[in-house]
């Protein structure tokens, strides 16, 4: 399997390149050359699977022969062996609230789905094939966490991560600043989200420097952040639909910055029977707005949240959807973001809107809306939602025959909890103690001179600058 970047400025590469790559050298995201397809009898097949065969075949497809079978096996068992429950992500329900779970990693975060399995496949590809990566991301709340957990102390990686100064949660900030392996590297930027995550795109997009200094992406333009999510979409529709492969099932996803999303996109684009994908955001809505309008616009500012790590005005990997929704026509996905970099906005057709709209659709949940449903849900169930998965169920309310994704644990987001409920959620052992536990921390403007300062220093010296 070759990959091809969305904005068509690169000679196709194989899938240990295009992992390496992260961020395309065009700037653009890294695509598959085709989209396998997946017949009713294999999906029959695979429903039978536990989550981990799965993540086999699925991953397998897109990896093709550049790692064996086996290798491909050990490093999917070794990063789900981290796992507190043993179907990884399991499927509840509770009173007709069907529930994904997809916080039983070592962040109680979704993000550790992709990221345990990413952290190791980049120290196979570093042993393998010799050299360093210092891998630089962004994060809104929980990739950051979820990152810093799957390298943590892995001999040929360095990580540094950068989170919006006092918009996460202090768990959130505390799982990442307590973590004091000499390669995890945290930077706190006197700013949002999108500044942080546009000075890692800055950083990507200085060539000469990305290459002196060998970075490596983790945030959701790796395309194999995107491959591993898929699976649970596999997973979910398997548990629910026992085997029947004409049984449709829509799922509502939080989203931020589109990949998880997206990934569901993906699974359906290979032949998951998919009825809707619905986009759950909160008062940051450029993704709603841009379904029911056909327009993507940013607005004045991005809004501080419950659900923090939705808190996103240019959502990544939107890019790659437009990739497709203009069938692999990369001259019109470069020229709208151009249009986008310099209007802050970009429209799509009359007959691409129509589309969009056959693929998605879209709900936005103001913070009042978010309490009531964590409230609402309690109060029927016993079950607690964090803010971001309640998000998510007010977006199903009245569909049938939906899963709604739980995209953290709610002890995560104490306070949000405990606004609606009157009570917090119990700690899993993984966040037990952590306020507790001495941060290590830098404070820089929310530049991209003054991250890449700090970058050259800290790898000149071994230490923070």
């Amino acid at each position: 399997m070759n990959y091809l970047s969305t904005r068509g400025g690169i000679e196709p590469v194989g899938f240990a390149q295009a992992v390496m790559m992260g961020l395309a050298t065009d700037g653009g995201l890294l695509v598959p050359e085709h989209i396998p397809q997946v017949d009713a009898a294999t999906l029959t097949q695979w429903s039978t699977l536990d989550f981990r065969g799965l993540a086999l075949e699925v991953l397998t497809l897109f990896v093709g022969d550049e790692i064996s079978r086996e290798h491909l096996r050990t490093l999917i068992e070794r990063s789900y062996a981290t796992f507190a429950h043993p179907e990884v992500t399991p499927v509840v329900e509770q009173d007709g609230l069907r529930i994904l779970e997809l916080f039983h990693g070592p962040t109680a975060a979704f993000k550790d789905v992709a990221l345990q399995f990413l952290g190791n496949l980049f120290e196979y590809l570093l042993e393998r094939d010799g050299g360093q990566l210092n891998i630089v991301g962004a994060t809104s709340g929980d990739t950051g966490s979820a990152a810093i957990y799957g390298v943590r102390g892995k001999e040929r990686i360095q990580i540094f991560i950068l989170h919006p100064k006092g918009r996460v949660s202090p768990i959130q900030e505390r799982q990442m600043t307590t973590v004091l392996d000499a390669n995890v590297h945290n930077i706190a930027v006197r700013g949002t989200f999108d500044d942080a995550q546009g000075i890692v795109k800055a950083l990507f997009n200085d060539l000469p420097f990305k290459s002196a200094y060998r970075l490596g992406a983790v945030n959701s333009i790796n395309w194999a952040r995107i491959l591993a999510q898929t699976v649970y979409y596999f997973y979910a529709w398997g548990r629910m639909a026992q085997g029947d492969p004409g049984r449709r099932i829509s799922f509502s996803v939080p989203t931020g910055n589109f990949g998880d999303v997206f990934a569901g996109y993906l699974a359906k684009r290979m032949g998951l029977p998919v009825d809707r994908l619905v986009i759950a955001t909160n008062r940051n809505d450029i993704l709603t707005r841009f379904i029911d309008s056909g327009s993507y616009a940013v607005s004045d500012q991005v809004y501080h949240t419950l659900s923090p790590a939705m808190d996103i005005q240019i959502a990544s990997n939107f890019e790659r959807y437009l990739y497709y929704l203009y069938d692999g026509d990369s001259a019109t996905v470069r020229a709208l973001l151009e249009q986008m970099q310099r209007t802050g906005q970009l429209e799509v057709d009359a007959a691409r809107h129509a589309q969009a709209r056959a693929d998605f659709d879209a709900v936005a949940a103001t913070d009042e809306q978010t309490l009531a449903q964590i409230r609402e849900t309690f109060e029927a169930t016993g079950y607690i939602l964090c803010p971001h998965t309640a998000v998510g169920v007010h977006a199903a309310r009245g569909r049938s025959d939906t899963l709604c994704l739980a995209t953290a644990h709610p002890a995560k987001f104490a306070e949000a909890v405990r606004e609606a409920i009157g009570q917090e959620a119990p700690q899993p052992p993984s966040l037990q103690g952590l306020m507790d536990k001495e941060p290590r921390c830098t404070e820089l403007d929310a530049t991209a001179d003054a991250v890449k300062g700090h970058l050259e220093a800290t790898l000149a010296t071994g230490t923070d600058a």
